[in-house]
């Protein structure tokens, strides 16, 4: 600062003051500049100029001096200026760089406390405070988690009317745990309870407490529930608190103290020696199992919500309420797009419906129709189509054949899942896919579905083997879920005739994040080569099912490949009716309207509560599976990322020249759509 002042801009000039005899002298002797003129100042009886030297000089003088006869005598040029300068004007000038650096201070330190960073403000919480009527979310905007709802709706109603409990001996929760999958509504509800709410509520991320400064996190917290105890009653909302809750000294390299230092603060706040607090903390995490126990405990958070994904009802429910203000055309039946998205999330659902309305502004129609809404859902699920992408003939047979077998056994297993469509039209990385849906959610699985379901997944392998005489690496995929599925069987749902219902699970907790440093086995080497054999016999005597299935129906199986290379897409009224002599094991399996499920793997919901507490682990939501020839499948709404690329596929080449033709898009069949 200082050296900016020292910059000529900020200096007045240095003035000489001559004595009236020396400027007499001056005029005499030709030492003034006569190129400026010579300033009088009458008021200030003051005389200004410049030497012949460029320096500047002033002289005063008296009443009865003529000094401008002195000047007239020399000809020497002048201005006389009688109005005598302001008192302020000239304080303001001197005052002028002073003024200047405390501005730039004062605009710096405004600057470091505004924006993002607030560097003066370290210590205050972050928190954003809504009141009742500023939040357009209410419960009327969330479906699908009619539990939570009720649980939250009790919590506020007890800030509102507490006299209704506590004549009851009942006493306030401190805290409401919401855990789930991602993009299941647990936020939502948290905006939902600040529109209903008429009582403050303050939100804040778990990830605003922790700074590069040490005590920062639990001077917040401090803060935080501060200003909530003032308003009281209150509620405060912790987003994704897995951030500042995670085990304490968990992981590779232990823990972290200032983040252990907030969660300390945050475990008093919450249970502290203030009993008569009626601030209570709603906190959503996907990562329950990564929190401290002492977070979890009844006292803290005294009730742990599943926000899990919707079923039947809870999938339409949500589709009517994003279906507000949309332009449907009358073939949409939202009953039959939930029957087609098992598995999915509230997020999901609002995707579904986002990609309509944009595929139906590209076709230019005015309305949202049924062919827009499979196309959202399909773009969901694996992508969008890849129009431009070159496949040989040879290939495109391949992936046929592939996609077949996994169709046809589908359709004869009895504990699989009837199709919903075939395709051969790329869609992300995806080469090829078969859509199965179910008929209703499922929550278990059998032993005899998931040995089904193993031998589905073989199918396309199975299929290429047998019409080729060779296979490629198109079903990468498959065999590494189908092993995945046949593992699990052994050491996880103790399904082995040899080593008995006994589980033999590895930890698997990520070291970074789990509460153990290194992951191991809990079993002897003996164990592990038991569990390989058997995990080898499932899957070989699931492949030998499969082989001999597609060689009784083989007929079947070269007419559905062949129909799959004309049209590249069935859908299952076509699958059926060219099936339709084919012996199905399936209930209902001749009626061409049902749908049925699949999941790739069964998995538990999470449990915040320890591990003996959690559910069976053949409890699992119904979500879509879908057998393919690629690198990017889903498996209960997520993309599989541990897939090979589409491009590494295609090991068996034909010989002699190639016709390459263009994998035939519905390009032309959205073009007819768009002019009707």
């Amino acid at each position: 600062m200082f050296l900016i002042f020292r910059n000529p801009l900020f200096i007045a000039p240095e003035v000489k003051e001559l004595s009236m005899n020396e400027f007499v002298d001056k005029v005499n002797t030709g030492g003034i500049n006569v190129s400026e003129p010579i300033i009088i100042k009458g008021a200030d009886k003051l005389i200004e100029g410049k030497l012949k030297d460029g320096s500047a000089f002033k002289v005063s003088y008296l009443d009865n001096y003529d000094v401008t006869q002195l000047l007239l005598d020399k000809d020497i040029p002048f201005k006389v200026n009688n109005q005598k300068q302001s008192m302020w004007i000239q304080i303001l000038v001197s005052a002028l760089p002073f003024i200047i650096m405390f501005g730039l201070i004062f605009f710096m330190m405004n600057q470091l406390q505004g924006g993002g960073s607030k560097v003066l403000q370290f210590g205050k919480s972050r928190a954003r405070v809504a009141n009742k009527g500023k939040t357009r979310v209410t419960f009327k905007d969330v479906a699908g988690v009619d539990e939570a709802i009720e649980e939250l709706r009790e919590i506020e109603e007890f800030l509102e009317n507490p006299a209704k409990f506590k004549t009851m001996g009942a006493k306030i929760p401190k805290g409401v745990l919401l855990y789930g999958p991602p993009g299941t509504g647990k936020t939502l509800l948290a905006r939902a309870v600040a529109g209903e709410a008429g009582v403050p509520f303050y939100s804040i991320s778990g990830s605003e407490f922790v700074e590069m400064f040490v005590g920062v996190g639990a001077s917040r917290v401090r803060d935080l529930f501060a200003q909530a105890k003032a308003s009281q009653p209150s509620i405060v909302f912790m987003d994704e608190i897995d951030a500042v809750g995670r085990h304490r000294g968990a992981g590779l390299g232990g823990g972290h103290d200032e983040r252990e230092q907030t969660l300390n603060q945050l475990l008093v706040e919450m249970d502290g020696f203030d009993q008569d607090s009626t601030v209570i903390l709603i906190a959503a995490t996907n990562r329950p199992d990564i929190l401290d126990p002492a977070l979890l405990r009844p006292g803290r958070f005294d009730r742990q919500i599943v926000v899990d994904r919707p079923d039947l009802i809870g999938r339409e429910k949500i589709l009517e309420i994003h279906a507000r203000g949309k332009p449907l055309d009358k073939d949409v039946n939202i009953k039959t797009i939930a029957k087609e998205t098992p598995g999915f999330t509230g997020a999901d659902l609002a995707n579904i419906f986002n990609e309509a309305s944009l595929l139906t502004a590209r076709h230019n129609k005015k309305k949202i129709s049924m062919f827009e809404i499979e196309d959202a859902i399909e773009r969901v699920i694996a992508g969008p189509e890849k129009k431009t992408r070159i496949i040989s003939e040879e290939e495109k047979r391949i992936i046929a054949y592939h996609e077949s077998g996994h169709a046809l056994l589908s359709h004869i297993l009895p504990n699989t899942d009837p199709i919903h469509k075939i395709s051969i039209i790329s869609r992300g990385r995806a080469l090829g896919y078969v859509i199965t849906l179910p008929e209703e959610d499922k929550y278990l699985k059998s032993k005899k579905e998931l040995l089904d379901n193993i031998t589905q997944l073989l199918g396309g392998r199975v299929s290429e083997e047998m019409n080729f005489d060779d296979i490629t690496s198109g079903a990468q995929n498959d065999l590494d879920r189908a092993t995945k599925l046949a593992r699990k069987m052994v050491t996880e749902f103790g399904m082995s005739s040899k080593l008995g219902p006994v589980t033999y699970k590895i930890d698997e907790e990520e070291v970074f994040l789990g509460k153990e440093i290194i992951s191991r086995p809990h079993y002897s080497e003996e164990i592990a080569s038991d569990i390989d054999r058997e995990v080898h016999q499932i899957i070989s005597e699931c492949y030998e099912k499969g082989r001999q299935i597609l060689i009784d129906n083989r007929d079947a199986l070269t007419t559905l490949a062949n129909e799959l290379m004309d049209k590249e897409t069935l859908t299952r009224e076509e699958v059926m009716k060219m099936l339709f002599n084919v012996k199905s094991h399936k209930k209902n399996s001749q009626e061409l309207a049902g749908v049925s499920a699949s999941s790739a793997s069964p998995s538990a919901s999470p449990s915040p509560v320890s591990a003996q507490s959690s559910a069976s682990a053949a409890s699992t939501t119904a979500a879509i599976a879908i057998k393919d020839m690629q690198s990017g499948n889903i498996a209960y709404g997520r993309r599989s990322g541990d897939d090979i690329d589409s491009r590494d596929y295609g090991n068996k080449k034909a010989s002699g020249k190639k016709n390459k033709t263009k994998t035939v898009s519905r390009a032309q069949k959205l073009k007819k759509n768009s002019k009707n």
